[in-house]
């Protein structure tokens, strides 16, 4: 049986101007999530309340099936986290922050962090962090957050900043990181080739809203986009669009089932669509 180790159901948190409305997705062992959306959409949020963090004003988050708020301490514990931003003082070197988080987690691993640490090519010594670049302070920030042998993995932009090659040694850690059904990751991210690589599903935070979350292979297999005139959108069923955008030269209308419209709507161009294309049409088309 498929075992949850992340569970939100109807998280809300209100701002002025602003409302996380009612958000759910769950994410299975042994899986990654994807977690997109465009700037402003509330991703950050989601994961700091995750983390409670913040006060929510409404919803549940489960890890590991307990609520975060009552075995917060106990759940952390078992969390790694990646933000884009550095926590480490910038004074220290690699080293010493290793020292630091030994004294914080019991299931620290210093050989697993010197190993992380080699493979990434980053100095346990004799260099402090204010000297490293954007992508080596990522790199040491994924080290950290796996030497605790942590079982979920929450990432935000945790590949900003790297080399393409660089990016690609992470993104393999993570696929081993999930092969086994204790473990699951959920990445907040905006290079959604990175999720077309490795995600097994992904939650769309649109507005502060869940668009859809869904089986990655089904956004990129069974969805794909009509590309037709303007005049051709009055041939298209209102049943069939999920999203539609109009441009000078062409009208791109998002379908569910790309097969089906094929056989639908002969004459027109239906292709396979992207997780950037998605969001896209949805965040940018034209209310239907």
């Amino acid at each position: 049986m498929e075992q949850i180790l992340l569970q939100v159901g109807g998280l809300t948190k209100r701002y002025p101007g602003f409302a996380l409305d009612g958000v759910s997705f769950s994410v299975p062992g042994g899986s990654i999530m994807g977690f997109v959306g465009e700037n402003g959409a509330g991703k950050t949020t989601t994961l700091k309340l995750i983390l409670d963090e913040l006060p929510r004003d409404g919803g549940t988050v489960k890890i590991f099936g307990l609520d975060n708020r009552e075995r917060g301490s106990e759940l952390r514990a078992q969390i790694g986290v990646v933000f884009d931003d550095c926590h480490f003082h910038e004074m220290f070197t690699p080293a010493e922050v290793g020292t630091v988080l030994r004294g914080c987690y019991k299931t620290w691993d210093d050989g697993l962090y010197r190993s992380l640490l080699r493979r990434f090519g980053l100095p346990e010594k004799g260099k402090k962090l204010k000297e490293f670049s954007r992508g080596m302070t990522m790199k040491l920030g994924v080290a950290a957050a796996l030497a605790h042998r942590p079982r979920l993995l929450l990432l935000d932009e945790a590949t900003s900043g790297l080399d393409p090659i660089v990016r690609d040694e992470v993104l393999e850690l993570l696929q081993e990181f999930v092969c086994d059904e204790e473990h699951a990751i959920l990445f907040s991210s905006h290079i959604t080739e990175d999720l077309e690589k490795i995600a097994d599903y992904i939650t769309f935070l649109h507005k502060g809203r869940v668009v859809f979350s869904e089986p990655k292979d089904a956004l990129l297999y069974d969805w794909g986009v009509i590309r037709c005139g303007r005049a051709d959108l009055a041939r298209i069923g209102r049943e069939d669009i999920a999203a539609v955008k109009s441009g000078a030269f062409e009208t791109r209308v998002l379908v569910k089932d790309r097969e089906a419209a094929a056989r639908k709507y002969r004459g027109l161009v239906v292709d396979r669509t992207s997780i950037e294309e998605i969001m896209v049409l949805y965040g940018r088309g034209e209310e239907r």
